[in-house]
């Protein structure tokens, strides 16, 4: 890959900065440095559980300062999404505070009656009676809107369904299949770049994950750099038909970079 000139910074948090809610060695020190030199930089989750007050908090807990502002989930995504598709619109949702705070603020209107849009995010509290609901609501002619692919979340007691197991039963009911906008839609990488000014040929994405982060990176025509501090292995990575820009161990080898 050729040497680019990076200027801002996008990166996955679980895996990147944090496991397990425990700061990981130099994520700290890369973010001051990020701010010494006042590089634009987002952190991106999936997770559309949290406002990005919650998630600001959470992160402060484990160690790690990050300003709210600089914080992008696949909530606020699909809330920016949705505003540009269909601006002023109406939403039947299956989220948390995360969820339907980001359409609130993109003036959108909850309802259970007649919505625009059905859309589904993560939830520690899956409901029978409002699985239902959107089920009626798609086959009625909701369209179906998903924040995140992913199947399964972490919890102490082992693996939690998440948002694509749940879309999953949703579409085998109706038949009709979500549009998913949070990663691996290079469109999360988009509305990223759009929400700090950047551009892609100066940004690099950073992740542990190479079926999420790398990808959808690549596909936005990011710098692309997998940290083994997360999920992936160097061995892993063969198995897939794409390799990142670079790999490294942690953000800690990042460090001296950052000008």
């Amino acid at each position: 890959m050729p040497n680019r000139e990076i200027r801002s910074w996008l990166m996955d948090m679980d895996g990147v900065l944090v496991h397990e809610e425990n700061a990981l060695p130099g994520a700290d020190r890369f973010l001051e440095t990020l701010r010494e030199h006042e590089r634009p930089f987002l952190v991106l989750t999936n997770n559309s559980i949290y406002t990005r007050r919650d998630l600001a908090a959470r992160l402060r807990a484990s160690g790690i300062e990050v300003p709210e502002e600089a914080i992008w989930t696949s909530a606020l995504a699909t809330a920016h999404f949705l505003e540009d598709q269909r601006p002023g619109g109406s939403a039947f949702v299956i989220g948390e505070a995360g969820l339907t705070t980001a359409l609130h603020q993109a003036g959108y209107t909850l309802t259970e009656r007649n919505p625009d849009y059905v859309v589904l995010g993560e939830t520690r509290t899956y409901s029978f009676e409002r699985i239902t609901q959107a089920i009626r609501l798609i086959v009625a002619g909701a369209r179906f809107i998903a924040t995140n692919p992913d199947e399964t979340g972490p919890s102490p007691d082992g693996p939690l369904p998440a948002t694509g197991s749940v879309a999953a039963l949703i579409t085998r009911a109706t038949g009709v299949d979500p549009y998913y906008v949070g990663k691996p839609n290079p469109l999360m990488m988009r509305s990223a770049l759009n929400a700090i000014e950047a551009h892609s040929e100066t940004t690099a994405m950073i992740g542990d994950r190479m079926d999420t982060d790398i990808v959808s990176g690549l596909e936005a025509g990011l710098h692309t750099i997998l940290v083994l501090s997360g999920v992936a292995t160097r061995d892993s990575t063969e198995r897939y038909p794409y390799r990142p820009s670079r790999i490294v161990d942690s953000v800690a080898d990042l460090v001296d970079e950052v000008r």
